[in-house]
């Protein structure tokens, strides 16, 4: 749900705010993806791996 998706990015991401949280669910429902974060690969990898327990479903990370 919206819900579940904004919860888990507020919870998961530092400073997400539930407005940006909201407005990434719809994005996503809307285009198909998102980009949530973006910062070091280690820090990328934990929030991932979170997310992912969280049953959102995630590409990989891009090494950039």
């Amino acid at each position: 749900s919206f819900e579940h998706v904004a919860n888990s990015l507020v919870e998961i991401i530092p400073g997400m705010s539930e407005k940006r949280a909201w407005e990434l669910a719809i994005e996503v429902d809307g285009e198909g993806s998102a980009e949530v974060w973006r910062g070091p690969l280690e820090q990328a990898e934990l929030y991932h791996n979170q997310l992912v327990k969280k049953g959102l479903t995630m590409a990989p990370i891009e090494k950039t």
